[in-house]
This record gives structure tokens, sequence and C-alpha cells, in this order.
């Protein structure tokens, strides 16, 4: 394997890289709840997570830190509902949270990881 891997690779941007041991996540958006609540674009973004660490060979249990970009920040403790039951128990990563516009208005939520292998 040549590093870094680049998974799912555009012209602009790839939705993974993997270097040295850790695989770098680009920022996930809902694509498949664009526009409804904050919890389904959580869930929606949690999975895509999923699918990409696990093409990468990684897992939640080896979230090293994330980053949560949220439309409005009092929306903090309904993303927090879903990504509570997700995150893998004693394996929570460094985090952190913030408002910001995101770069289209249908996306409320982008979530950004960083796993070991």
């Amino acid at each position: 394997m040549t590093l870094p891997l680049r998974i799912q690779p555009g012209p602009r941007m790839s939705q993974a890289v993997i270097h040295v041991g850790s695989v770098h996540l680009a920022g996930q958006v809902a694509l498949g709840a664009p526009g409804t609540s904050v919890a389904e674009q959580t869930r929606d973004i949690l999975a895509r997570i999923d699918a990409l660490l696990a093409e990468a060979g990684s897992g939640r249990d080896k979230l090293v830190s994330a980053m949560i970009w949220l439309a409005d920040i009092a929306s903090f403790a309904e993303m927090n509902s879903v990504w509570d039951g997700w995150v893998a128990p004693g394996a929570a990563p460094a985090r952190a949270c913030v408002e910001a516009k995101l770069a289209a208005p249908q996306f409320i939520v982008e979530i950004a990881v960083v796993a070991a292998l």
C-alpha cells in the first residue's frame, strides 16, 4: 500500500485519507437526510462515518478526535443525544463543537473525525 491512501477521492477532496497509522475523514454532512432535524442529520452522518471507517479498516472504538460544526449551537443537546448513543463506551475522542455557517443551508450538522487504524 502506498501512503497516503485516498478513499473516495475526488477532484477537490477525498472522503478519507490513510496516513501514518491513522485515518482522517473529511467533514461529513447528511447527504441522506438533508433539511431534516439535527438528530436525523447526526444519525445519517454517523452512519457515513461508520462506513468510511470500516472501509479504512478502523472503527468508532478507535476514534482519536472529532470536530463538530452546528448551524445553531442551540441544537447542541439534540446532537449530543444521538452522539452519546453512538460513541463507543470508554472510547470517547477528544472533541470540539462550534457554531458555524455551513456550506449549504440544508446542512445543519457537519462532523469530521480522525481514528487510529
